[in-house]
C-alpha cells in the first residue's frame, strides 16, 4: 500500500499534495460493517489529481488495485472519490479467486454492481478455458460473462465460435447463438443455438444443426453431442448420412466408438449402393458392421429404373457379405412381399442384392400373372439380360385358374422354370412329375387331361399351357369335359390360396392365414381316354 513518505517524495506539485493525502486517509479510513468494502490502490508509479475529471485521480505506471478478491492490474488508471468505480487501461489484467483472469487493453470496472465491461483483445480465463472476444460484460456476482460482437471459446479440444455468447462460469455452462460454429480434429459443427458445458465437453441444441465427422453428417434441430466420444442423441428431424446411406427417424441415438445407431419412429434407412430403403418404427444398425435389425412394421424396398420389390415382415435383418460385396436382407415371420410381375408370402426369406436373387423358405407361395407356385423352398434369380428364373424345391405345385373353378396343375418334386415380361414362360419338373390341364381344339375345352412322367417339360402362352414335352413314357387319360366332377379335377395336395396374394405395395401389411391343402387323391371318372407320348 502507498505510504504517506512515498506519495510525498513522489508527488513533486504541493497544489496535488493536499488532494493526494485526503486520498489516501479517505481509502484508508475505517468504515462501517455494513458498507461495501472500498477499492485499495496497492501500488502505482504516480497518482495525481485529473484536471479534465472532477473528482477523478488518474493513477500511472505499474498500477495494482484490489476490490474484495479481486486483483486489478494495469498501466494506468482512473478512481472517481465516492465511489468504486476504477476504469483502467493498457495490459488490463483483472484476478478473481485465484481461479479467473480477465484481460484487456481497456476495463471500466463498478465495484458497487460487482461490473466489468471489458474492451479490445479480451480474453477471460478459467482453467483450460479461454474466451475470447472484443467487448466483454462480466457480472462478477452472478460470474456471467456477455458478447455480442463475436468470440470464440477454446479448451483442450474444443473450438467454438459465434456472434452472441454467454459464459457460465458457475455453471461450466457457454451458451452461443447467432452463426454458430464449434470444431476439432473429429468434427465440425453449424448451428444457430447451442449450448457447451465446459466440464464434460457435451453440446446441447435447439435449432437446426449440422456437425460433420469423419465418416458422417448428423443433423437435427434438438439433442446432444459429446465432442469427446462423438456420441449423439439426436431429436426433431433427426437424420444421419454419408455417400453411401441415409437415415432418418423421429430419433437417433448414435454411439461413435461401438458404432450402434438406435432409430426409433418412422425409420427411413436408404442404401444408395445397393438400390435399397429400410423402413419401420426402430432400427438398430451399426454403422462399423453395416449390420440393421428392424422392427414394428418392417418393410424392404429393393428398387431399380425398371420396378421395386416391396417386402414385409415381422422383422428385418440387413448385413454385408464381405465374400460376395453385397448386402444380404433376412426377412422372418409373416412375410410378405409384392412386385408388379411376381407376389409371395413365406415364414422365412433371404435377399441377395448383388444379383436380385431371394430364398423363400418354409411353404412359400408365389404368383407370377395367372399362376400360383407353391413348395417347400422356392429361389427367385433374376437376371440382367434374360428371363428370371425360378426353383421349386420338394413338393413343388403350379396352378392357374383358366375359369372359375378351372384350374391347370403341375406338380412334382423339383421344377425349374423361366418368367418373361412378368408371366411363366416354361417349366421343367424334375421327380414325379403330374399334370392335370383342359385339353382345347380351337381355343375350345373339350377335356380334362390327366398325365404322369418322372420328369416333364412345360410351355406356356398367355398364362394357359401350350405344349408338354414327357422325358418318358407317360401314363394318363382324358376326361370329357360333360363327366368332369370336383372328385376327379384336382391333384392331391391341391390349394389355390389366391386369398394370400398382395394385390398392391400397401397390400404387405394385410395379416392372412393359410388354407389348408386338399391332402387325399381325389377319385378318376370312369370315362378315360389313354393320351399318347411326345408332345400334347
Amino acid at each position: 500500500m502507498l505510504t504517506y513518505r512515498y506519495i510525498i517524495t513522489t508527488i513533486k506539485n504541493p497544489l496535488l499534495l493536499v488532494g493526494a493525502v485526503g486520498l489516501l486517509l479517505f481509502f484508508t479510513a475505517p468504515v462501517k460493517a455494513q458498507e461495501k468494502k472500498r477499492v485499495d490502490i496497492i501500488q502505482a508509479g504516480s497518482l495525481e489529481q485529473s484536471e479534465k475529471i472532477a473528482n477523478a485521480q488518474r493513477l500511472l505506471d505499474n498500477v495494482i488495485i484490489k476490490h474484495e478478491n479481486i486483483l486489478m492490474y494495469c498501466d494506468s488508471a482512473y478512481t472517481y472519490e465516492g465511489t468504486n468505480r476504477v476504469d483502467a487501461f493498457g495490459n488490463v489484467h483483472i484476478n478473481q479467486g485465484d481461479t479467473l483472469h480477465l484481460y484487456a487493453r481497456k476495463v471500466f470496472y463498478d465495484g458497487d454492481r460487482s461490473f466489468a465491461q471489458a474492451i479490445n483483445n479480451v480474453r477471460l480465463e478459467k482453467r483450460e478455458i479461454t474466451l475470447y472476444t472484443d467487448t466483454l460484460d462480466y457480472d462478477m456476482n452472478l460470474n456471467i460473462g456477455y458478447y455480442d460482437c463475436s468470440g470464440k471459446i477454446v479448451d483442450s479440444t474444443n473450438t467454438l465460435t459465434s456472434k452472441v455468447g454467454q459464459y457460465y462460469l458457475n455453471e461450466d455452462m457457454v451458451h452461443f447463438t447467432d452463426s454458430v460454429v464449434g470444431f476439432n480434429d473429429k468434427y465440425t459443427l453449424n448451428s444457430e443455438d447451442i449450448k457447451y458445458n465446459t466440464k464434460t465437453e457435451v453440446i446441447y441444441f435447439s435449432s437446426p444443426t449440422t456437425i460433420q465427422d469423419s465418416s458422417s453428417t448428423l443433423y437435427a434441430e434438438e439433442g446432444w453431442y459429446n465432442t469427446l466420444t462423438g456420441d449423439a442423441d439426436l431429436n426433431k428431424l433427426p437424420r444421419i448420412y454419408n455417400e453411401t446411406q441415409f437415415l432418418s427417424a423421429e430419433q437417433i441415438t448414435f454411439n461413435k466408438t461401438s458404432g450402434d445407431t438406435r432409430a426409433l419412429g418412422n425409420v427411413f434407412l436408404q442404401d444408395y449402393e445397393n438400390s435399397s430403403i429400410v423402413k419401420g418404427q426402430k432400427v438398430d444398425y451399426n454403422e462399423q458392421t453395416e449390420m440393421a435389425l428392424v422392427t414394428d412394421s418392417a418393410v424392404f424396398i429393393s428398387y431399380n429404373q425398371t420396378d421395386s420389390l416391396y417386402l414385409h415382415a415381422d422383422t428385418l435383418r440387413t448385413m454385408p457379405d464381405t465374400i460376395e460385396g453385397e448386402n444380404i436382407v433376412k426377412a422372418y415371420y409373416g412375410v410378405r412381399f409384392y412386385r408388379s410381375d411376381v407376389q409371395g408370402v413365406c415364414d422365412s426369406m433371404i435377399y441377395f442384392t448383388k444379383d436380385s436373387t431371394v430364398e423363400l423358405h418354409n411353404n412359400p407361395v408365389l404368383w407370377s400373372g395367372i399362376q400360383q407356385l407353391s413348395a417347400e423352398n422356392i429361389k427367385m434369380i433374376q437376371h440382367t439380360n434374360a428371363p428370371d428364373e425360378l426353383r421349386l424345391y420338394s413338393n413343388s405345385f403350379i396352378i392357374s385358374e383358366q375359369d372359375t373353378g378351372m384350374f391347370d396343375q403341375i406338380k412334382g418334386k423339383n421344377m425349374v422354370g423361366y418368367v418373361k415380361n412378368g408371366q411363366l414362360d416354361y417349366i421343367d419338373v424334375d421327380g414325379n412329375g403330374q399334370t392335370l390341364y383342359y385339353a382345347r381344339e380351337k381355343a375350345e375345352i373339350i377335356g380334362l387331361n390327366r398325365a404322369e412322367s418322372s420328369n416333364i417339360s412345360i410351355r406356356f402362352q398367355d398364362g394357359k399351357i401350350h405344349k408338354i414335352a414327357f422325358q418318358k413314357q407317360p401314363e394318363g387319360e382324358l376326361t370329357p369335359l360333360a363327366d368332369v366332377t370336383d372328385n376327379n379335377k384336382k391333384l392331391s395336395n391341391f390349394n389355390w390360396q389366391i386369398e394370400l396374394r398382395p394385390v398392391s405395395k400397401d397390400d404387405i401389411f394385410r395379416k392372412t392365414e393359410k388354407v389348408k391343402p386338399v391332402v387325399e387323391e381325389p377319385k378318376r371318372a370312369n370315362a378315360k381316354v389313354p393320351t399318347g407320348p411326345g408332345v400334347r
